[in-house]
């Protein structure tokens, strides 16, 4: 199965953090949507898909196969809870889906890239600097460093730039 690490990231390269005063680029969320009905699933961890219904999100995303990562709940209304990205990945090949869409946060980022489980990254990059955040970590279990192959970069609008890598070694 092919997964699909996706993120929204700062200029400077801190996951980009969202809020009342900071709200995500229109261009990334509708990019997110896409990638996600393409795939037919996401899977999520636990605070970041407790944000997302907060903000309303939800509805979107009706008939998707949504994966929650988490070992703080066993059981969430309208989506899978499972407590591994190796449980992840199984339950989508078990529904038949040959794509996995990552979508974080970024202890789930984390998790996945260490276990060497991500095939592809798409990093949605916003035009904002923010002085503190939340970032990948390649330096965990024996992922120090992995090559990247640059697939694609292209700009989704409003200074939104998209860069698509496939992890060298994994496909």
């Amino acid at each position: 199965m092919k997964t699909i690490l996706w993120a929204a990231l700062s200029a400077n390269g801190n996951y980009a953090q969202s809020g009342p005063d900071n709200p995500p680029k229109p261009e990334a969320l509708a990019d997110f949507t896409a990638h996600a009905g393409q795939s037919g699933n996401f899977i999520v961890g636990r605070r970041t898909f407790e944000g997302m219904q907060a903000s309303g999100g939800g509805a979107v995303f009706e008939g998707l196969d949504i994966v929650v990562v988490t070992k703080r709940v066993k059981e969430i209304a309208g989506v899978t809870v499972v407590s591994s990205p190796e449980e992840a990945l199984q339950y989508l090949a078990s529904r038949g889906h040959s794509t996995a869409l990552l979508a974080g946060g970024a202890e789930l980022h984390n998790a996945f890239l260490g276990s060497g489980l991500v095939d592809e990254l798409v990093f949605n990059v916003a035009p904002v600097l923010e002085g503190k955040g939340l970032n990948l970590v390649t330096d965990q279990h024996e992922y120090q460093f992995k090559d990247v192959e640059l697939l694609d970069c292209k700009p989704l609008g409003s200074g939104v730039v998209q860069l698509h890598y496939a992890v060298k070694g994994s496909l």
